[in-house]
C-alpha cells in the first residue's frame, strides 16, 4: 500500500476517539456518501480508564494516563490507514473531470457520453428545457405589455415543450427524446388526436372535435 493518500480534497473528518468516519462529497451537487462507523479499540480502552478514574478518586489516573500517551501515536496511524481505506472504497463512486479537474458523482453529475463532468459538457436535453423556460418567461413578460387586439397567444401556437427530467424516474434527458431512456415512460404528450387527428392544445386529456380520451 503506498504512503500517499489520494482524494483528499472533498471529504469531512467525522472520527472521534471511539473510532473512525468519513464522509466525501461530489464537487457539483454537494451529494455524497458517508462510510460505515469503524471502532478504534484503544480509544475505548482509555474511555473506560479515564471514567474507572473518576469514580475511583484517582486510583487509575496513572494507568490512563499511560493509556492514553501509547493511543495517541496508535490513534494516528488507524486513522490514517481508516482514511486511506475509506477513500479506496469510495473513489469508484466518483470520476475527476480532466477538464476542470473537480470531482464529481457518477450518477447525477458525470456525463458519460462525452466524458466530462455535467458543468463543462451539460446533458443537452436538459440545457433546451431550461433555455425553452426563458425564453417562455420573456414572451410572457412581453406578451403583458401588449395591446388586448395583438394578443395572439393562442394555445397552439407556443412551442413543443422539452422536458429536462423524466416524470416517471426523475432521470435527466441527454437529449429531446419521446421516452425516457432509463424506464421507458414517455415524455411527450401526442399533438394530434389519434381518432379524428384535430391538433390538441398542451396537456388536453380529450379532443376538442370528438371527444375522444387522450392517453
Amino acid at each position: 500500500m503506498s504512503d500517499s493518500i489520494q482524494f483528499t480534497r472533498n471529504y469531512q473528518d467525522k472520527s472521534t476517539n471511539q473510532g473512525f468516519q468519513f464522509e466525501f462529497f461530489c464537487d457539483r451537487c454537494g451529494n455524497g456518501y458517508r462510510t460505515r462507523f469503524r471502532p478504534f479499540a484503544a480509544g475505548m480502552v482509555s474511555d473506560a480508564l479515564d471514567t474507572a478514574s473518576g469514580l475511583l478518586g484517582g486510583l487509575f489516573s496513572r494507568a490512563a494516563n499511560v493509556g492514553n500517551s501509547v493511543s495517541s501515536s496508535a490513534y494516528e496511524r488507524a486513522h490514517d490507514a481508516a482514511f486511506q481505506e475509506a477513500a479506496q472504497e469510495l473513489k469508484p463512486q466518483f470520476v475527476q473531470c480532466p477538464r476542470c479537474s473537480s470531482w464529481v458523482c457518477k450518477d447525477r453529475c458525470w456525463n458519460e457520453k462525452r466524458g466530462l463532468c455535467k458543468d463543462c459538457s451539460p446533458d443537452l436535453g436538459v440545457e433546451m428545457s431550461a433555455a425553452q423556460s426563458s425564453r417562455s418567461v420573456e414572451e410572457v413578460w412581453a406578451h403583458a405589455k401588449m395591446a388586448e387586439e395583438d394578443k395572439k397567444l393562442a394555445e397552439g401556437n407556443w412551442r413543443e415543450t422539452i422536458r429536462a427530467s423524466c416524470p416517471e424516474c426523475g432521470a435527466p434527458q441527454a437529449v429531446n427524446a419521446k421516452f425516457c431512456p432509463e424506464c421507458g415512460a414517455k415524455l411527450k404528450a401526442n399533438a394530434h388526436c389519434p381518432e379524428c387527428g384535430a391538433k390538441l392544445q398542451p396537456g388536453a386529456k380529450f379532443c376538442t372535435e370528438c371527444g375522444k380520451k387522450v392517453d
